[in-house]
């Protein structure tokens, strides 16, 4: 089965470009309730991601700082720990089950490392439910 059907675009994903400041950051994950986001850059390329835990770390680094003070520090200075490695569009759903174990969601690019979207863990997980419930009852 192609990676397309499962396919949450773009358009519909909550990202971050990587000139976004700390501020920015901080209050798009918190108004959209997520604990990761994926970065991009200025031409739409995928980055990788930004977690609550880094920014975290990148606070607790930064002292006694005042929240206004967050808009002066861009997201490419926060220390990234973690990264949730893209897959191709053409590939196979057979390819991304090891990444969605460790990670909610699989990023998603083009053939020029252009992000078209992510794939969630849930949807992958519905899939082989689905497949194993159809063997079971054949």
């Amino acid at each position: 089965m192609n990676l397309a059907f499962f396919l949450i675009p773009k358009q519909e994903v909550v990202t971050l470009n990587i000139q976004s400041t700390l501020r920015q950051a901080l209050e798009k994950m918190e108004h959209h309730r997520y604990s990761t986001v994926p970065l991009v850059d200025d031409e739409g390329k995928y980055v990788g991601v930004l977690t609550e835990g880094d920014l975290l770390w990148k606070l607790k680094s930064l002292g006694d700082y005042r929240f206004q003070d967050m808009e002066n520090i861009k997201v490419t200075e926060v220390d990234r720990y973690q990264d949730y490695q893209p897959i191709p569009i053409y590939g196979e759903i057979d390819g991304i089950i090891t990444k969605a174990i460790e990670q909610n969601f699989v990023p998603v690019v083009d053939d020029q490392g252009v992000f078209i979207g992510i794939i969630r863990r849930r949807e992958i997980l519905e899939f082989y439910s689905d497949n194993i419930i159809k063997r079971m009852i054949k």
